[in-house]
């Protein structure tokens, strides 16, 4: 890569990292991506893609694969710490993923194929909206422009702490757990703190629901049937001690490493959930929220990547289980046949959505690298 155009990479990723916005709001963050292909040859440029989304297409005009790369646009509510000269001026709001990285990598796949036009074939470089909260994959699912396009093969990469900088991480199978987040509502009926049997708490139910998720669980990263339930937030009543609770909200997530194995898991939770209530004469209702699918990576094209490694004379690590965080592309790899994979950040860099994370900017060229080899293998 260029010095020139790594630099320009380095200075869109730092400007990125200085103006965080958060899922749903990243107007300035696309108007950047925007800016920076201004003066490059493109195909077509589509924005406001599923809300504050950019496409920008690399159509050769003749026969050949259609291939789709996708990054994140979106920040984190984290307040940053540290004193980097670029560190986030939008207070309690930070680039702690990465995705201000994942960004310039894919900007730079922008500028590789500006310079080095397709033989064949067509490549889309998708700017996804809204990661962090799992709606942005969908909405842009939903978008009429995006619904008019087909893609032989659907690729994205997520940085990892605490993997050799520059590593290439692979799975057959599944890369990342299908993940929900339900909160259970349960309503009983108040009364004097002083006679609480003229009312209906739900205290006992909810300690009885909480223990009762400990034999849904089944955490062991290794095992196929994975099964993980962590409660997150738990109210009941409210701070006036002459009134016995009457109403009560238990909030959890709920981790599997398979779309059908999460889907099993909801039910047995909120089976459970509605016998303890039944038993204890309350009322019930709940409500799913975050749901990210697994991503489910089609064998073709983890070969794929294992292939453009070799060509990008990178190092390939077999991951032997998936990760338990979710992420939203598995919505498109469950359309479309793709691979998501991991790429190394450093052995010593701090996890992901710690205050103190920062992307490595050593990492950008990597990326593009691993991308602009797919493009040349899978469009041969």
């Amino acid at each position: 890569m260029e010095i020139n155009t790594l630099n320009q990479l380095i200075q869109l990723r730092r400007h990125l990292h200085q103006h965080p916005e958060i899922s749903g709001e990243e107007v300035e963050t696309a108007a950047a991506v925007v800016a920076f292909f201004d003066d490059l040859p493109y195909t077509r440029i589509e924005t406001e893609v599923g809300g504050t989304g950019v496409l920008v297409t690399f159509d050769s005009g003749k026969p050949g694969k259609s291939l789709l790369f996708r990054a994140e646009l979106d920040g984190l509510p984290i307040q940053e710490e540290g004193e980097l000269a670029y560190k986030s001026v939008h207070e309690g709001k930070g680039h702690q993923c990465g995705h201000d990285g994942h960004a310039a990598m894919l900007a730079g796949v922008g500028a590789w194929l500006s310079e080095n036009p397709l033989s064949s074939g067509k490549v889309h470089l998708l700017f996804q909206p809204a990661e962090e909260n799992g709606q942005g994959a969908q909405a842009v699912m939903n978008d009429e422009r995006f619904k008019t396009l087909a893609f032989d093969e659907v690729y994205a990469l997520h940085n990892l702490p605490g993997y050799p900088l520059g590593q290439i991480v692979v799975k057959d199978h599944s890369f990342t757990a299908a993940v929900n987040s339900v909160i259970i509502k349960i309503t009983g009926k108040t009364a004097h703190a002083a006679e609480p049997e003229n009312g209906l708490n739900p205290s006992l139910a909810i300690a009885e629901i909480l223990s009762g998720l400990q034999a849904l669980q089944h955490n062991h990263p290794q095992s196929a049937d994975f099964r993980l339930v962590t409660p997150v937030h738990v109210t009941m009543g409210s701070r006036d001690y002459g009134i016995s609770a009457g109403d009560a909200e238990i909030h959890l997530t709920l981790r599997s490493w398979t779309n059908e194995g999460l889907a099993e898991l909801e039910q047995s939770v909120i089976r459970l959930a509605a016998e303890v209530c039944k038993k204890h004469h309350l009322g019930l209702e709940h409500e799913f929220l975050a749901h990210f699918y697994a991503n489910e990576n089609d064998a073709d094209c983890v070969n794929a990547v294992r292939r453009a490694a070799e060509s990008a004379q990178l190092n390939v690590s077999e991951q032997s289980f998936p990760f338990k965080w979710g992420e939203d592309f598995g919505i498109i790899t469950s359309r479309f046949k793709g691979c998501m994979f991991g790429l190394g950040s450093g052995e010593n860099q701090p996890a992901l959505h710690h205050p103190d994370y920062d992307f490595p900017d050593e990492l950008i060229p990597v990326g593009v690298a691993i991308f602009t080899a797919l493009i040349e293998n899978q469009l041969k």
